[in-house]
């Protein structure tokens, strides 16, 4: 799963896009299992892997720990990070909340007609994916980016940068985004009527916010977050996923 990438602004000598580039491809090849769990980072063949620099490199590695999919080593240096499945089911869990909290106050304070307007045009692009009597890789790759620009205009509706900016940390997280564990789903013979269901909050929560039922909103929002924490299990506990998903194995079972 690729969450965002990192807000905080890339210094002109840490290497301007080459950082971003090697921030990217650097978390590509850790969530797909090409840098296991534990493995110590060498800056040397990462320069040789993604063909930059050694600064624009270590810039990439300050942000992945700031990300969280790097632990600093006490003698220096970075190695992959594993989670535990409940780190990953509490960042799930903040992300609901926050989501909740957020429709509660777009429902609260009142969207602009252009916000709501955005809104009901991802919702539609998600009806088209789900029109369709079977789903190809296409079709969730479609459905994820819909997905995603619904979970990002919450912030825009509530009118809160404070707690757009907190949303915006935690989706960053591993694992935590609205889409981290559609593929799981792409991947099981219900996946379709899962992805119907979802949209059926989304519709509920957005007419929730147009008629200012900011109770209503925020439950169901954070009922929303429950398909992501039943997808997390799913993940955990199928080998199947592994092909999929073989970031999954940062995931440690719980004990």
């Amino acid at each position: 799963m690729a969450g965002p990438t990192s807000t905080t602004p890339i210094e002109p000598d840490l290497g301007g896009s080459q950082a971003v580039k090697a921030q990217l491809r650097l978390r590509e090849l850790i969530l797909a299992g090409e840098l296991p769990g534990g493995t110590r980072i060498a800056e040397l063949t990462l320069v040789e892997k993604i063909g930059v620099s050694r600064t624009p490199i270590r810039a990439a590695l300050m942000r992945l720990e700031q990300e969280g999919l790097l632990d600093v080593l006490p003698g220096g240096g970075y190695a992959v990070r594993t989670f535990s499945e409940r780190d990953v089911a509490d960042a799930i869990e903040l992300r609901g909340t926050l989501e909740g909290l957020l429709a509660r106050l777009a429902a609260e304070r009142g969207v602009a007609a252009a916000v709501l307007s955005q809104a009901r045009e991802c919702l539609a692009g998600i009806d088209a994916v789900l029109a369709q009597p079977a789903l190809d890789d296409e079709a969730f790759l479609r459905y994820v980016r819909h997905n995603e620009r619904f979970h990002a205009l919450l912030g825009e509706m509530a009118g809160s940068p404070v707690l757009s900016r907190e949303l915006e940390r935690v989706v960053s997280l591993p694992f935590a985004s609205p889409s981290g564990f559609v593929v799981v789903q792409a991947n099981s013979g219900r996946a379709r009527d899962m992805l119907i269901v979802a949209q059926d909050q989304h519709r509920q929560v957005l007419e929730a916010i147009e008629q200012r039922e900011g109770g209503r909103a925020e439950a169901i929002m954070r009922e929303h977050s429950r398909i992501a924490q039943r997808n997390l299990r799913d993940a955990v506990r199928s080998t199947g996923n592994l092909e999929h998903m073989p970031g999954v194995r940062l995931i440690r079972k719980r004990g």
